[in-house]
């Protein structure tokens, strides 16, 4: 091969993995130091093949386990990281701003943004997209005493989605709002 030809070839697979979209699955922080600071703590890390084997436990004919199945078929991961505290503003704004900063990557699309001065609970949904599907999720929920971060990574279904909250973690969540948003589109 000449050089020519490997330059070349080197310029298509540097500019395809450029252009390429983000990975749904978040880079989150080690966060030690609150895990040493909160009174309870929550870290749950579920990639494909434990949510396959977790499936597996699940009864299919109960209709509620065959619902989550169907879900978890499409998914590769679920990564959770929960704090509660038992004095306000333990964190720091800081603390998060690294997941904030991926977030801001073309595709992924802000649903929610909740900000309430007067208690201090903020909450923001993203949708990574790519072909018209959804295939990552991302929730930071912030409050005085708790701070909880969810990355949900694989084909999501919205719809779906809303019948695994409160399992493996992952909180109940309210994306009827998200309508009445609008979803606000990042980029």
């Amino acid at each position: 091969m000449s050089r020519l030809t490997a330059c070349f070839l080197a310029a298509m697979l540097w500019s395809v993995s450029a252009h390429a979209a983000p990975d749904a699955r978040l880079v989150l922080p080690d966060f030690a130091e609150l895990e040493k600071k909160a009174t309870d703590s929550v870290a749950i890390t579920l990639d494909s093949s434990l949510l396959q084997l977790a499936s597996g436990f699940m009864n299919s004919s109960d209709p509620k386990d065959a619902a989550t199945q169907q879900i978890i078929k499409g998914l590769r991961g679920i990564y959770v990281r929960s704090f509660t505290f038992d004095h306000d503003f333990v964190y720091q704004a800081s603390d998060i701003e690294a997941v904030r900063k991926q977030l801001e990557a073309p595709g992924w699309n802000r649903l929610v943004q909740t900000r309430s001065k007067k208690t201090h609970e903020d909450v923001d949904i993203y949708v990574l997209v790519e072909n018209q599907q959804a295939i990552g999720l991302a929730l930071i929920s912030s409050e005085p005493r708790e701070l909880t971060i969810v990355n949900i990574v694989g084909a999501i279904d919205l719809d779906k989605l809303r019948k695994l909250g409160g399992q493996f973690g992952v909180p109940k969540l309210d994306l009827d709002s998200a309508s009445a948003v609008g979803g606000d589109k990042q980029h």
